[in-house]
């Protein structure tokens, strides 16, 4: 073996052996016999799960989904692929990168059972999303329909689009509590006509986490010869699922929120049938036909940020996407169901525990979100965000696994006290 093919080894199984997050995987081979529901109420595994992250003390974050925090032993990790990052300088840029960040997308494809060739490693959201909105093939006269609730960011763009090439942005707005799947699909579906090219949708909605039927939207919309967008930012690694089920065309999501993985990492997927329908917006050089890698050529970038993406993946497998799942879902109820229905509290968030996640959305008739959050964060040191949009006045509570319920009871504690 020659000394480039050694190092060239030497690289890739740095980065593809097991973690040994001891403290987790004894905590969690302590609770192998529960099931789901039993692990996700248990409070002594989560303290556990709790003590991997630095939290800072001064006040109650429930505002994890902008940014989850990384666990200590992934952040260490980083910080150590940093320093070999920078060791081997130019040498390792020209020689291992490329392999290891198809690794990585290897690896961010497994947890949704698509190709990793599907996969490309973003830098969040924004950018996913944005790569096809900007990348699409658009005539005067094309329509895009999404929801007024959809994030801002790829709102913007659409509406970019809509002055540049003359299309038509068409709008729906989602109920916070559908009688049923039904009257999700059929909104969508009304919106939709002969000119109509892509529909966004979003798989949970980032101001409410409600969880849309995303597959019964998809074959909706490719009936009528419509391609379907997922903003996916708060489901990936937050809810399981399989990107083959859901028979979307592209989905987008940051790998720093519910994967914990280092700010500024994100994925895009795209059909491997529509790659090539898709215009780069930064040029790369030839490629293989539906080859993804022409999608995000963004140069040099911080490679150590792709490296962590498998780090913060060996710790969600440590505990259980499942578990994981479980323990959103049982937090959210745990918070929900104890304001449910009392005067002048607005729960924004379906109660049906499949049209939701760890996410929620609480207002106070007569009290305007801001002040809402100012209040809460002044007189009882919780840290929220105010959501002020169409069909939706409150709060976003999000919870994450090293959320305590004791938390949790401060903030049903808060929010009936300022309701009286």
């Amino acid at each position: 073996m020659d000394k480039r093919s050694f190092l060239k080894n030497v690289g890739l199984m740095s980065i593809v052996m097991p973690l040994n997050f001891v403290h987790v995987r004894n905590a969690a081979a302590d609770v192998e016999h529960l099931d789901l529901q039993e692990v996700a109420a248990n409070e002594d595994f989560w303290m556990k799960v709790r003590g991997d992250f630095d939290l800072k003390p001064d006040y109650i974050n429930l505002e994890n989904g902008y940014y989850c925090f990384m666990p200590r032993q992934v952040m260490e990790r980083q910080i150590e692929h940093l320093r070999n990052v920078n060791y081997e300088g130019s040498y390792y840029m020209r020689t291992v990168r490329q392999e290891n960040k198809k690794n990585v997308a290897n690896k961010v494809a497994e947890i949704v059972g698509c190709s990793a060739e599907e996969v490309a490693i973003t830098r969040n959201t924004t950018e996913s999303l944005d790569l096809i909105i900007g990348g699409m093939h658009w005539n005067a006269g094309d329509e895009a329909v999404m929801a007024e609730q959809d994030y801002g960011a790829m709102i913007n763009h659409f509406k970019f689009v809509e002055r540049r090439f003359g299309t038509v942005n068409k709008f729906v707005s989602i109920p916070n509590h559908p009688q049923d799947d039904e009257e999700i699909v059929d909104l969508y579906a009304s919106a939709i006509t002969d000119k109509t090219r892509l529909l966004m949708v979003c798989h949970m909605v980032n101001i409410t986490g409600q969880v849309l039927p995303i597959r019964k939207i998809a074959d909706m919309a490719h009936a009528r010869g419509v391609e379907v967008m997922v903003d996916g930012a708060h489901a990936y690694s937050h809810i399981d699922f399989n990107m083959k089920d859901l028979d979307c065309d592209y989905y987008g999501s940051s790998l720093h929120k519910w994967l914990s993985a280092p700010l500024g990492s994100g994925m895009l997927y795209v059909n491997k049938e529509k790659i090539d329908g898709v215009w780069p917006l930064l040029a790369e050089g030839e490629l293989e036909p539906n080859d993804i890698a022409r999608l995000n050529h963004i140069g040099t970038h911080p490679a150590h940020t792709d490296l962590a993406i498998l780090d913060a993946i060996e710790y969600q497998n440590a505990i259980g996407l499942g578990r994981k799942e479980a323990r959103l879902k049982y937090l959210q109820h745990y918070w929900t169901s104890q304001l449910r229905g009392l005067p002048r509290i607005v729960i924004n968030t379906p109660v049906e525990m499949h049209r939701h996640g760890g996410i929620g959305n609480v207002g106070i008739e007569g009290i305007e979100p801001a002040v809402l959050a100012e209040r809460l964060m002044k007189e009882y040191r919780i840290f929220t965000v105010a959501i002020n949009r169409p069909g939706v006045r409150g709060l976003r509570i999000t919870p994450n696994i090293y959320t305590t319920t004791a938390e949790l009871d401060s903030l049903v504690h808060a929010i009936k006290e300022l309701s009286t």
